[in-house]
């Protein structure tokens, strides 16, 4: 069998693209670095300023400085290195099939693989692996966002984000996992079954529960968490909840079982936001353990004695990841309309976890 290992593909060199904004009325005097670095999405200050410094920064036609104030009505053309387009390969990468037809399958997403191609991550990804698997053809979907809940962050833009570097192309998709969180997700096979489940997700009668291990010992034994949530103004990539501008979210729990410093949860969305889970979680005091961007990977409860950070420290070799996993998806077949519902186990590392902190207990 031909091996498709993304590391025989070459990528060229980023490429020239330019931009035109024109400074709205009303804008009050400001460095232009620092305009468009707020302006334009994931254009970083020092790579504005290395394009000022090459000249290809142009305020009303002619080349600028650094700390040049924009000024209403002022046209900046910006033209900064971006990624070439992404080209769609399929590849040889194993897949944990747990159900297909003509019209969709269900796999069982491991740890560490990005569901679709993006800037960050060309290939090695979910798309990647189902296209060799169904021979090279997908229905793709257009560019309206996925309705999604815990939606890819391995460095490839959300869609979200607007400006530069828009997310990838997303063949069959209709929801995604962030990388580093397991389980279960329906990829369509055809145009027909790609509409008839994006309607589900985007319409939230598909049904999806998600198990994961949260620091801290939750009183109630299930409740509602609310909160808008918004991008991190200090962390682009990051998420938080925010008291304006944000959008709404409410997240369900269950208490599945409880351990001296930790709780096994399971959670449904009533919204869909990104990285919603991580976020309202760690919003109420109780991230996700091994969650490195939410603050999962330090001691949050700390234990009597002094063994209690080795004993964590333990835990987390077990658990490199956020302890997350979308173990049931129910849905309307696209085609016979019968409902199927699915549902995994927990992943390897994961249940080691769990076993781990019931010895604890």
């Amino acid at each position: 069998m031909e091996d498709h290992n993304h590391e025989d593909h070459h990528y060229p060199e980023r490429v020239p693209h330019t931009r035109t904004i024109v400074v709205t009325a009303g804008q009050s005097p400001e460095r232009i670095d620092r305009f468009i670095t707020t302006a334009v999405m994931r254009a970083t200050r020092n790579k504005v300023q290395d394009a000022i410094t090459a000249g290809t920064v142009l305020v009303n036609g002619r080349p600028t400085r650094a700390n040049y104030r924009v000024r209403p009505g002022d046209e900046i053309e910006i033209t900064l290195m971006k990624p070439p387009p992404i080209e769609l390969i399929a590849q040889d990468i194993p897949l944990d099939i747990r159900y297909e037809d003509d019209d969709m399958l269900v796999v069982n997403k491991p740890a560490g693989m990005v569901t679709h191609p993006g800037f960050g991550n060309r290939d090695g990804t979910l798309v990647n692996a189902v296209l060799f698997h169904v021979g090279g053809r997908l229905p793709m979907v257009d560019d309206a966002p996925i309705p999604d809940e815990e939606a890819d962050e391995a460095g490839d833009a959300t869609d979200e984000e607007e400006g530069l570097e828009e997310a990838g192309p997303r063949p069959g998709i209709v929801h995604r996992l962030d990388k580093d969180t397991t389980g279960l997700m329906v990829v369509a096979k055809n145009g027909e079954s790609l509409s008839s489940l994006a309607v589900q997700f985007a319409n939230r009668t598909a049904k999806r529960e998600y198990w994961a291990v949260a620091w801290g010992i939750f009183e109630e034994d299930e409740g509602d968490i609310e909160g808008d949530l918004g991008r991190d103004s200090r962390d682009r990539k990051k998420f938080t909840v925010v008291r304006k501008g944000g959008k709404y979210a409410l997240t369900r729990y269950r208490v599945v079982e409880r351990f001296a410093f930790a709780t096994l949860i399971a959670l449904r969305l009533a919204t869909g936001r990104t990285h919603q889970i991580r976020v309202h979680c760690a919003h109420i005091g109780h991230p996700l353990f091994g969650d490195a961007t939410y603050g999962g990977r330090v001691v949050v409860y700390p234990g009597p004695g002094g063994k209690h950070r080795q004993h964590v420290a333990n835990l987390l070799k077990l658990m490199d990841r956020q302890a997350l996993h979308a173990k049931m998806l129910g849905i309307n077949h696209p085609r016979s309309g019968a409902y199927m519902e699915f549902d995994s186990e927990l992943p390897g590392d994961m249940l080691n976890l769990v076993e781990a902190l019931r010895g604890a207990s």
